[in-house]
């Protein structure tokens, strides 16, 4: 079956809790399912003892899943108004996709989660938008049309699905849960139709 690449990077879990919404909402759509991925940890050192595969969570991300997705919804934490660098790396191993053109013509969305309201919500969205124009993927916005977007005060952005956790990680809340499965729905429905063109 066709999938949607749900990837992400989370910390905390607040970025892991939009993926698995994310995913909830793709699973609506009949003919497509949610792949749910993440990505290694990096550190100050290279350490080439870490496993393949995480101790909990979803599993680590391959270049084959990105490479065979019909889509693709990416998510991280803000880093200083950019995407995680566990995230970055990733998207640096995909040289081979960018070449090839595997992805060109997919459709992507983008979600965060930051610690504070100016935790740089927007522009870390914006960085991860980057690399996917550069794979030549046709990026969704959050329409105005969603009404959940005017009902955010912590979070909510045409430019993804976003939350605020704040310093002690509060869980996103319904509303934003909703958001977030929306928008997986839509960016499945998407990928759908352009899969049977």
């Amino acid at each position: 079956m066709p999938y949607i690449l749900v990837l992400y990077a989370s910390r905390h879990g607040s970025t892991e809790a939009l993926a698995m919404n994310f995913a909830e909402g793709i699973e609506t759509v009949q003919g497509m399912s949610a792949l749910v991925r993440t990505v290694a940890p990096i550190g100050a050192e290279y350490n080439p003892k870490i496993s393949d595969i995480p101790d909990t969570g979803a599993l680590y991300c391959t270049v084959e899943d990105f490479a065979n997705a019909c889509g693709l919804a990416l998510g991280s934490p803000g880093r200083f108004g950019n995407m995680a660098t566990e995230l970055k790396f990733f998207l640096e191993q995909t040289t081979t996709q960018w070449i090839s053109g595997s992805l060109i013509g997919k459709p992507a969305t983008v979600f965060t989660s930051t610690t504070t309201v100016h935790g740089g919500q927007e522009s870390t969205l914006l960085s991860m938008m980057n690399p996917l124009f550069h794979h030549g993927m046709m990026v969704m916005s959050v329409p105005y049309s969603e009404p959940r977007l005017h009902a955010q005060t912590g979070g909510g952005s045409p430019y993804g699905v976003s939350h605020v956790s704040g310093p002690n990680h509060t869980p996103i809340d319904n509303e934003t849960a909703l958001l977030a499965r929306n928008q997986g729905k839509r960016l499945a429905q998407l990928a759908l139709r352009l899969n049977h063109d």
